[in-house]
């Protein structure tokens, strides 16, 4: 049996709010049992790996800050290989992003002088006032704008709630122009992180797993990826009609993963 590489999103994917959804810990139990690989990769910038880690295993499901990707993780290297001593960004974020760059030695500021990157994250006290300090960097510096997901919105149970580009629209009406890079899912920089660093397995060895067509079906698909869409959150079977961004497999959800004998046991 070849050894596979399976990436799950997490909201709308394995779980929603505090909540698993049915089948999701036995699957990757499953999976790993079977001596495949398992990733779980999030663009929510609002927790920290740590966070997820520690959310994971009380909903029963076993993981390490090893198999545990964020976009704030993915926006710290960026940073870490771009950033020279000179440098600062200004962050619109809350506190999980904050810490996670300071963590990584990325030099932090809240003035429009010295902001030469600016970091948008999903932010729920989101204001004016960040906005201006962002725009004026801009301005002035002519600051490079990275988001850490294009996300519009994150599933939660009973609805959805405006996520990142919320944040992102604001600033691109304010310059006029759009962003100069997206950080989480779909880049190629995240699918390189993912699936060169962490899992280290040939593309065609590997699997995203999610509910969202625009981000991570997207990504699976650009980068070599086989995919498979979950109807656990966002997407519905009419926006998989309508869209560009097709998947591999269509499932209810991923407890019907182990029943695809020709990906498990292949």
């Amino acid at each position: 049996m070849m050894t596979k590489g399976f990436i799950f999103d997490l909201d709308g994917t394995v779980y929603l709010d505090n909540h698993l959804i049915e089948g999701a810990a036995e699957t990757i139990q499953y999976l790993v049992d079977s001596g495949h690989k398992v990733v779980f990769f999030t663009n929510k910038s609002i927790a920290t790996r740590l966070d997820y880690v520690k959310k994971l295993n009380l909903l029963g499901i076993n993981a390490t800050i090893d198999n545990i990707v964020n976009s704030n993780y993915i926006t710290a290297n960026y940073l870490k290989q771009h950033m020279v001593l000179s440098d600062a960004a200004y962050v619109i974020g809350e506190e999980a992003l904050i810490n996670e760059l300071k963590n990584e030695g990325i030099r932090l500021t809240e003035s429009s002088d010295e902001a030469t990157f600016i970091v948008l994250g999903w932010d729920r006290q989101f204001t004016y006032k960040k906005l201006n300090i962002a725009y004026q960097a801009w301005v002035k510096n002519k600051a490079v704008i990275l988001a850490t997901n294009p996300d519009r919105t994150c599933p939660v149970a009973g609805g959805q709630l405006p996520d990142c580009a919320s944040m992102i629209g604001a600033l691109e009406g304010a310059t006029g122009e759009t962003i100069d890079r997206i950080m989480g899912k779909p880049s190629k920089l995240a699918a390189d992180i993912v699936v060169n660093d962490i899992l280290q397995l040939p593309p065609e060895q590997c699997y995203m797993i999610g509910d969202r067509l625009e981000t991570d079906i997207r990504m699976g698909n650009e980068n070599g990826l086989h995919t498979i869409l979950v109807l656990t959150g966002i997407t519905t079977i009419d926006m998989v009609k309508t869209s560009k961004d097709r998947p591999t497999y269509i499932l209810e959800s991923i407890k019907e993963i182990a029943n695809l004998h020709e990906i498990v046991t292949a």
